[in-house]
């Protein structure tokens, strides 16, 4: 009768952990924000780990058909999460969107306005009179007017030049382009033989800010607590095997994303390796301080209160 029992009992905690293990994973859509490349290596790394799956989420990794689509298809619940930038975040904010930041990617600015050396351009005042893309339109377009404004560049042509930077500073479309990150567009430039020159926007009047971070729709958020807060662990514990071992994390991403070029795609990821976020926390003065200036140089036209749109999460 004893032997009856417990075999009866262990067939049941079996049950109950086959049960468990069995448990569905939450779906989660993230949009990129642009084509997968180092910059995003953390969000691959953390899928390849199973860290995404230790953590109760299934996450589809999706790329937008526009520079703008991600937080926009967030703000809509078309898509759970996307990949944004902070100035981007602070408009939408100001707009009226319905959007929560929720994780970090990279904390501080590696957008430049890059352009080609030997064309004539040494200083901001050099872009008098010329032709200048951007590639996210409702952020970068906005981002150069602050910029020429602040560098008293009082005329000059505008043009979205998207996902095709290097193309049209090659074919002479535009002198310069606001967008390319200083980590790696000056590598694939290189890789092309081109050599390129930049601005560090926070070296010419634009407040420090973080470059790429996670948003949702409060609908989101509100409805998948769990799940949201299950990827932001698993980008924590991707970020943390990826300082510890930078060469292994390496090689999950170019595994992970097989048209990538591994030539430029290592030479990137060792610059973009110090500016990977470091803390969970958001900087809320920091955040407060870009909204500001961005009201005063005309951004936004509402101002913005980032506690608003800054979700803390509970330790």
């Amino acid at each position: 009768m004893k032997k009856t029992l417990f075999v009866t009992a262990v067939l049941a905690v079996l049950a109950f952990a086959s049960g468990l293990q069995a448990a569905p994973k939450q779906k989660i859509d993230l949009m990129l924000d642009w084509f997968p490349n180092i910059d995003h290596l953390p969000v691959y790394v953390a899928k390849a780990n199973g860290y995404f799956e230790k953590n109760g989420v299934d996450v589809n990794i999706m790329s937008p058909s526009e520079t703008s689509d991600g937080l926009k298809l967030a703000a809509a619940g078309t898509v759970d999460l996307a990949v944004s930038y902070e100035p981007q975040t602070i408009i939408a904010a100001s707009q009226g969107l319905d959007l929560k930041v929720v994780g970090h990617l990279v904390d501080h600015p590696l957008t430049t306005l890059m352009f080609l050396e030997g064309k004539g351009i040494s200083s901001p005042s050099d872009l008098e009179g010329k032709t200048i893309g951007y590639t996210v339109p409702g952020l970068m377009d906005l981002l150069l007017a602050a910029f020429a404004s602040i560098n008293n560049v009082k005329a000059y042509t505008p043009v979205n030049v998207g996902f095709t930077i290097l193309p049209a500073l090659a074919a002479g479309k535009v002198d310069a382009v606001m967008g390319p990150f200083k980590t790696y567009e000056t590598v694939e430039m290189a890789q092309h033989g081109y050599k390129s020159g930049y601005f560090e926007l926070e070296r010419h009047g634009i407040p420090d800010y973080e470059e790429l971070i996670f948003v949702c729709g409060k609908k989101v958020l509100a409805d998948k607590p769990e799940a949201v807060h299950g990827f932001v662990r698993a980008i924590e514990q991707a970020m943390d095997y990826t300082t510890k071992k930078p060469a292994e994390a390496l090689k999950i991403y170019l595994a992970q994303v097989p048209e990538a070029d591994a030539a430029t795609e290592t030479q990137a990821f060792e610059l973009t390796r110090p500016y990977y976020a470091k803390t969970r926390v958001t900087d809320g003065a920091k955040w407060q301080k870009f909204a500001d200036f961005a009201l005063a140089h005309k951004l936004i036209e509402k101002p913005v209160d980032v506690k608003t749109i800054i979700h803390t999460w509970e330790k």
